[in-house]
């Protein structure tokens, strides 16, 4: 294969990976507490790679080095749920789920029949500590910035409010994440605030228009292979007319 078709089917296969985390972005943009995932792009250079004969230089091809979340804070919009809540700043909430302990950043929390609070999911709340935190359905629920859960007098509980380091946890699902193994969490620095909640941190407007310049670059890398072949074509062809 020769040296265009080589860097544009690398570009388009790099184009392809943005293009699915893009989509992923798009498709939870209405999800609340989503992190939008990015990608940094890298130079890749074969140890087959030839040299530039005018300029020395070795061929590269453009490839996606990795991805990463963008961890910046999402809009927070009034709710008026009294089960409804929101970070403001640093921390997560610690979810009691089926595969283990595990974190989120969406605030939408319900009642179950038995009073727990739970995830949308069914998944329990963690109080702070360990175990569930129990209410009395039909009473007002407050709860300080703090996580402390309240009905009248009684205190239910405190919601257990955690944060890790960068690049100690990955994404599960679309709104779950897990720490990686031998990490512990670290107390939140942020404040909880009650009937609101986080919206996500993925702008529609600016990924709809990735979305168009990605297709783009798509399609230019297309037509470069496709006069790559056509040089590859219009060669042979020469040099079987010439043979003859």
């Amino acid at each position: 294969m020769d040296a265009i078709s080589i860097s544009a089917a690398s570009g388009m296969k790099a184009r392809m990976e943005s293009l699915e985390l893009l989509a992923n972005n798009l498709a939870n943009v209405e999800t609340g507490g989503f992190k939008g995932d990015r990608e940094f792009y890298s130079l890749y250079t074969s140890l087959d790679a030839s040299t530039d004969p005018q300029t020395g230089d070795l061929t590269t091809l453009p490839v996606i080095e990795k991805h990463w979340t963008d961890l910046a804070q999402g809009d927070l919009h009034t709710t008026g749920n009294p089960l409804d809540f929101a970070i403001d700043g640093d921390g997560l909430f610690a979810i009691q789920t089926p595969r283990g302990i595990r974190y989120t950043r969406n605030g939408s929390f319900r009642l179950s029949a038995t009073g727990v609070l739970t995830t949308i999911d069914g998944s329990s709340v963690r109080a702070k500590g360990g175990g569930q935190i129990q209410l009395q359905p039909g009473l007002p629920v407050q709860v300080q910035t703090d996580g402390s859960v309240s009905q009248g007098v009684q205190v239910a509980g405190q919601m257990e409010l955690v944060t890790f380091s960068a690049g100690t946890v990955n994404k599960e699902g679309s709104n779950y994440w897990v720490p990686v193994p031998g990490v512990a969490p670290q107390p939140a620095k942020g404040s909880l605030l009650q009937g609101r909640l986080e919206g996500s941190n993925v702008g529609g407007p600016e990924s709809a228009v990735r979305l168009v310049a990605i297709m783009r670059q798509f399609e230019m890398l297309q037509k470069a292979m496709s006069i790559g072949n056509d040089l590859n074509k219009r060669a042979i062809d020469e040099v079987a007319r010439v043979q003859s």
